[in-house]
């Protein structure tokens, strides 16, 4: 946003909490709010997607709601044409609205291939349905107008998930292949010191990358060599020169990265940023002496029944309908995306070993291929060239044993939620926001007990 744009958000959303978050296009639909208040007045906008996804959901629309605002009818997601030259690449959403409610409701999909044969790729026209309901939510599923919090824990009993590490150190910490062996040449026994390093765009495209990784019982042997100490006093350089006063403490301890969050055991690793073109976010296991960053969601102690549910079509389903974007590429967070996730409830031990047989043979599979945990393994087959995650994950590339081994997690996991299959998206998370309202109303129980006790006792 342009600064005039700024001030007009200030002017209009100033005084909703959080609201530095939203989207120009929420100050008309505010506007529009307060207009048609007292009114029989029925408001319809076409609008970026991103009103129904992210974070911005729960500060918006709870505040909407909170003007009687109803959702009377609403079109789902769908590509917008133009014919200019140029044309940005935008998906939309329409929703029409009230400050009163109107029955019947009624919410339009446009259903398409999630995955399938990779030549068929864009060759199929979407499905358009109508379904009356008796409400829509914020999401623009069938299902009442609550909207997802941001939480600090997840609402399942789950391993927790945490950010990686940052660095802030203006690059200085980190090296390319070249830089490590050249490190080594002047510091031989800087080897101990020097970690694989992964953040997203290497854990997807098997970019070589390594950094130095420095701990407090190291700080006697790494004063002694020249070449490391330059580093850490470049470090030093850059965050006393910064604009930040939080940073220019951390210049303080120049020898170690600016937020340290390495797990001390294996761990799974999702990253944060994901074209929306891949069917399946790839996530992969790491061990724990390769270093995770920022740019990359950690769930340590995951096992391969947490990495089958994460890697299937109804987590897919979630993302797609809750995470954030980054232009259109999905936006995985932990607060709003993982910890609200409603993982299978009190599955059996047959259903889970099933997951994780599913899960191993995907797994197995990614290895064959040249990847499978770090993005960089070698090729287990004599002649076959290795390929990175972002290759075995493109829909135009995916190997069809690949694709064929996620189906069939896809069903495993689909078993784990209910009996009948899935014959939309749609159902999916029309089931997956009902099992939120079951999980999350104990909580909000709770949660609300625990004010009022707190009341009681001043």
């Amino acid at each position: 946003m342009q600064p005039e744009q700024r001030e007009d958000m200030k002017s209009v959303c100033g005084h909703i909490r959080g609201h530095g978050v939203l989207d120009y296009v929420t100050a008309w639909y505010i506007k529009a709010a307060s207009y048609i208040q007292g009114t029989h007045l029925r408001v319809a906008f076409v609008s970026t997607n991103s009103i129904t996804q992210g974070e911005q959901v729960g500060i918006f629309w709870q505040f909407l709601f909170e003007q009687g605002i109803k959702i009377h009818f609403a079109h789902e997601t769908f590509a917008w044409e133009s014919e200019a030259k140029g044309k940005a690449h935008v998906h939309v959403v329409i929703i029409g609205f009230g400050v009163f409610d109107h029955f019947p409701k009624q919410l339009y999909g446009y259903e398409s291939v999630i995955v399938g044969d990779s030549s068929e790729e864009g060759t199929k026209e979407p499905v358009v349905t109508v379904t009356e309901a008796a409400n829509i939510s914020p999401y623009l599923v069938v299902g009442p107008d609550s909207v997802l919090t941001a939480r600090s824990r997840p609402i399942c009993s789950v391993p927790p998930i945490v950010f990686g590490s940052m660095p802030n150190d203006g690059g200085h910490h980190l090296m390319s292949g070249f830089g490590r062996d050249q490190l080594l040449r002047k510091e031989p026994n800087d080897a101990k010191y020097i970690r694989r390093f992964v953040g997203a765009e290497e854990f997807l495209n098997g970019i070589e990358r390594w950094c130095l990784w420095l701990q407090d019982e190291d700080v006697a042997e790494f004063r002694k060599m020249p070449a490391v100490m330059d580093i850490v006093h470049a470090v030093a350089i850059h965050r006393e020169k910064s604009e930040r006063e939080t940073t220019k403490k951390l210049a303080k301890t120049p020898a170690y990265f600016a937020e340290i969050r390495q797990p001390d055991c294996a761990y799974l690793l999702i990253p944060s940023v994901s074209s929306e073109r891949r069917h399946y976010i790839p996530i992969g296991f790491m061990r724990p002496d390769i270093i995770a960053s920022n740019l990359v969601l950690l769930v340590p102690g995951a096992t391969r029944y947490h990495f089958g549910i994460l890697s299937s079509a109804m987590h897919m389903a979630w993302v797609r309908r809750v995470a954030g974007r980054l232009k259109s590429d999905y936006r995985y967070s932990n607060r709003i995306v993982y910890n609200n996730f409603p993982w299978p409830i009190e599955p059996t031990e047959a259903k889970c070993a099933r997951v994780e047989e599913a899960a191993q043979h995907i797994l197995d599979l990614r290895v064959e291929w040249g990847d499978g945990r770090a993005g960089f393994l070698p090729a287990k087959k004599k002649g076959q060239a290795s390929a990175c995650l972002a290759d075995l994950y493109a829909p135009e590339s995916m190997p069809l044993p690949l694709y064929k081994a996620h189906r069939a997690l896809d069903i495993a996991v689909d078993r784990c939620y209910r009996r009948e299959p899935f014959h939309s998206e749609r159902q999916r998370v029309e089931l997956l926001f009902a099992l939120y309202e079951k999980l999350t109303t104990p909580l909000l129980a709770a949660a609300k007990k625990k004010r009022r006790s707190k009341t009681d006792e001043t």
